[in-house]
Order: structure tokens, then C-alpha cells, then sequence
């Protein structure tokens, strides 16, 4: 294990927009609970779309955008907020 110093542009909470050392760009930090509900969403699609149930999945993908779009806002709020431009295109 190596420690550093990063920078915080945003409260920690589970998904804290941090800048580690030599990075041009912030992340986001995302804690392991955090993670692990990620992908038992992302697994939840898969699995009705297997079973053919179009409309769970639909649901389910959608909750799961809002999620991510609500993630971006906040990445894209805290570089904004410190003048920092995107790593992408909007």
C-alpha cells in the first residue's frame, strides 16, 4: 500500500470527485458497497433480459441511467466549480 495525498472537489460521501497525484483530470471515487450495488444493478438488466422480460429490463436500465447521469452532474458540477474543463465532450 502506497499512501498520497489527493485532492477533494466534492464532500467525500460514495462517490467523492478526487484528483490523485501526476493526474491531469479528477475521478470519482467510488466505495466498494457503492460498487458492488453498481454491478448487482447492471446484473439485474442482464438477467431480464434473459428471461425475456423487456419491460424489468427497461425499468431496471433506467433507474440505473438515472443513477449514472445523476454521477456525471456531479463530476461535471465540481470541475466546473473549480475551472477545471471535462475530460470529454458533454
Amino acid at each position: 500500500m502506497q499512501r498520497v495525498e489527493a485532492e477533494l472537489f466534492t464532500d467525500g460521501g460514495n462517490n467523492a470527485v478526487v484528483r490523485l497525484p501526476g493526474r491531469r483530470f479528477p475521478g470519482v471515487l467510488i466505495l466498494g458497497d457503492s460498487l458492488s450495488i453498481l454491478r448487482s444493478d447492471v446484473a439485474e438488466v442482464v438477467e431480464a433480459f434473459d428471461q425475456g422480460d423487456m419491460a424489468e429490463a427497461r425499468e431496471t436500465a433506467g433507474l440505473l441511467l438515472a443513477d449514472l447521469d445523476a454521477l456525471v452532474a456531479r463530476y461535471s458540477a465540481a470541475l466546473a466549480a473549480h475551472e477545471i474543463p471535462l475530460p470529454y465532450r458533454p
